[in-house]
């Protein structure tokens, strides 16, 4: 008889202009794991009315009906890149496209993991896009509300990874980061090929352009600059939800 692997749902919950994509092709590119890139956009995007690039295309292609979202997201796991069976699903989730009428239960069945990144390096690399950025276009205090909620449900801190650890030592970070999920560290999580993938939102021709050219994550490098005045009272508030998560990190 052969034994079958139960599922793992890997919820990755990450605020804009961090890691997030990078992390999702490390995953893709083992062969027993399926991902999808941040399943909620389209109906944030038609909830909100956000102006992003592409919006219209990403509504018309997407699925703007949250509840059947849930239903994909816990439902089988879809076939990896690879074509093959897979027993992990990798889900790349914004913590701001999880909008207040979501309902939070369903994610208690999932294994959650929290990427955090320095509020000072995400406010510099977001207003290159967006120079007035709002407090919740940044994610920190949805980030710290679906953290503290998952703590409370499951009466256990879920996992965190700091965004610098992992690029200053990947494979310490993804082996640390498996460990904690109880899944066996794969080698191909360290490297994959240029380019973007099926898997890709319909929006990466206009966010993913850094990752299409990567093969790895990149060594870190300080972001130069400082916090624009108009901004500092944003950052102290997502300061403060970056240090709640930070004391969690693995290390």
């Amino acid at each position: 008889m052969t034994r079958t692997r139960a599922p793992t749902r890997i919820a990755m919950w990450s605020g804009p202009r961090n890691i997030s994509t990078a992390m999702m092709r490390s995953w893709g590119n083992r062969i027993d794991t399926a991902v999808t890139d941040e399943p909620f956009y389209a109906y944030y995007l038609r909830a909100t009315g956000k102006k992003h690039p592409g919006a219209d295309e990403v509504i018309a292609q997407g699925e703007t009906d949250w509840q059947k979202v849930v239903n994909q997201l816990t439902g089988p796991i879809p076939k990896s890149r690879h074509k093959g069976p897979s027993h992990i699903f990798y889900q790349k989730q914004m913590t701001h496209h999880l909008l207040p009428e979501i309902d939070r239960q369903w994610i208690i069945g999932l294994t959650n993991c929290f990427l955090i990144r320095d509020p000072r390096e995400v406010i510099l690399s977001y207003i290159k896009k967006n120079p007035e950025p709002t407090l919740e276009d940044l994610g920190f205090v949805q980030q710290q509300k679906i953290f503290d909620f998952v703590r409370a449900e499951t009466a256990s801190a879920p996992t965190v990874v700091d965004a610098k650890d992992v690029l200053k030592n990947p494979e310490r970070s993804l082996r640390l980061l498996c460990d904690a999920i109880v899944v066996k560290f794969d080698k191909a999580m360290l490297s994959w090929a240029p380019g973007l993938r099926e898997t890709d939102g319909v929006w990466a021709k206009y966010w993913y352009d850094d990752v299409a050219r990567s093969t790895s994550f990149q060594p870190y490098e300080p972001r130069k600059g400082v916090v624009p005045d108009r901004l500092r009272e944003i950052y102290e508030q997502c300061r403060d939800c970056y240090e709640q998560l930070y004391q969690y990190r693995l290390r």
